[in-house]
């Protein structure tokens, strides 16, 4: 059966001995999303809001701006989700926005940031997020929230073995206790997934669960089904668990790198003392790369840089555009390009990447640049390579075939790029992927999860 297909949340089969407020959260690097199990057995997802409309997803970011008060002085205010979207967006002097906070739990390293003279821990910002994700919860559910089943990936952003992903799980708990949470725990995002799938069976099946967030890919092998259910669920059957820390923000760095970047200057060059070299340093594009460090660029040293450059530039349009970039702090409308520019080369053959921006910035950043899908599969082509290495792992340690799996459940964005799925199809046939959801399955099944700890 075709999850897509599948009843809404609110006609969803009934789970038997549901725990009173048993709440599943997916805290993902780009979108977080809440889920409870009613006491009927029902799902219900929370709800957001974004420019009056209602959205099943909340961005995982943070953002931060000083607003005068009656007497003069700057008091330090605080958005996350769809509401620091809103600000950041409406604000004529930017802030801080903050994003991707999960792909820094596993560092020993970023302990935290300096924002408006203040030192926040990575924990205290991560904190302030969920904080809010609870207390959305708390008013659409009508009920305290205080333990919930939370999603953790595989292998976390950035780890490199499992101590630095208990590391990372540790903080991320941490964090969970000072948001108001007395107790969580913590179920692989993949199984999420597929006790999201599992909700829709009536027979028993052997399943492949690929869920595709923006730091992460993981994959659980499992039997899950009525039958599984009914005998009590074993270690036995899941089968095994891997993962590798690069999605779709990989993906989408890949732009930035070949596409975007050029046309701010990256391969450009200036006079410097009668001798050519590159105009700006490269360790500022590849910090333009990923999103969560591109706030970190509004500093005067960069600003001087780059001044310098401009001067200098044999291309200076192009660095006077990415001054326009990181003075007007254009992160999040550069992310909406590239994640556009992607989403129509899933669809099409060939795209154009579209960016304009005609702000309060010293000049108008206006770039047009025809991409093709092979251009950019050949830009992920060392992604995909680390993604078939993972799944091909996991078959060979856990002693399954291809054949033997009965179902491949996709779920998350990049689960749309062809490249991505010609990676299952090609090994276990295109009448065999199954996917729907794709946002908010694992949430959906944490609640289910939450219900029978």
């Amino acid at each position: 059966m075709d999850f897509r297909a599948a009843k809404p949340a609110s006609h969803a089969p009934k789970v038997s001995h549901i725990r009173k407020g048993a709440v599943g959260i997916d805290f993902g690097t780009t979108n977080s999303s809440v889920a409870l199990a009613g006491p009927d057995g029902q799902i219900q997802l929370v709800s957001f809001s974004f420019r009056g409309e209602a959205i099943p997803s909340f961005r995982s970011v943070l953002y931060l701006e000083q607003v005068k008060t009656a007497s003069g002085m700057k008091r330090a205010h605080g958005y996350t989700g769809p509401q620091a979207i809103e600000h950041y967006l409406d604000a004529e002097e930017k802030g801080r926005l903050i994003q991707s906070l999960k792909s820094h739990l596993s560092s020993r390293t970023l302990t935290g940031t300096e924002i408006f003279g203040r030192r926040h821990r990575v924990e205290e910002l991560v904190a302030r997020i969920i904080s809010d994700l609870r207390r959305h919860a708390e008013e659409q559910f009508g009920q305290e929230i205080r333990f919930a089943t939370v999603g953790r990936p595989v292998r976390f952003v950035g780890a490199d073995c499992e101590e630095d992903d208990d590391f990372a799980v540790s903080r991320l708990r941490d964090s969970f206790l000072a948001a108001g949470f007395e107790d969580v725990q913590f179920e692989m995002e993949p199984l999420g997934a597929a006790y999201a799938y599992e909700s829709t069976l009536d027979h028993d099946e052997l399943i492949l669960i690929g869920d595709f967030g923006g730091g992460t890919s993981d994959f659980s092998l499992l039997r899950v089904g009525p039958g599984i259910n009914r005998h009590g669920r074993q270690a036995s059957d899941l089968l095994g668990n891997t993962g590798v820390g690069l999605a779709g923000d990989a993906f989408d760095a890949r732009i930035v790198h070949k596409l975007v970047s050029p046309a701010l200057g990256s391969n450009s060059e200036a006079r410097s003392l009668n001798k050519i070299l590159p105009a700006v340093p490269a360790w500022i594009y590849a910090n333009l790369e990923r999103w969560h460090y591109l706030s970190f660029l509004r500093t005067n040293n960069v600003r001087e840089i780059l001044k310098s450059a401009y001067a200098r530039a044999l291309e200076p349009e192009k660095i006077a555009a990415l001054m326009a970039v990181i003075d007007g702090d254009l992160g999040y409308q550069l992310h909406q390009a590239v994640q556009q520019v992607k989403f129509e080369l899933s669809r099409s053959e060939q795209a154009e990447f579209r960016f304009r921006d005609g702000g309060p910035h010293s000049s108008t950043v206006d770039l047009r640049i025809p991409v093709t899908r092979r251009e950019f599969e050949e830009w992920i082509a060392e992604d995909l390579a680390s993604i078939e290495h993972c799944v091909d792992s996991l078959l060979a340690v856990s002693g399954v075939s291809a054949q033997q799996v009965d179902c491949v459940f996709l779920t998350g964005g990049s689960s749309f790029v062809p490249a991505v799925r010609r990676i299952f199809a090609s090994r276990f046939g295109t009448d065999r992927i199954r996917g729907g959801n794709e946002f908010t399955s694992v949430a959906y099944g944490l609640a289910l999860r939450a219900a029978k700890f």
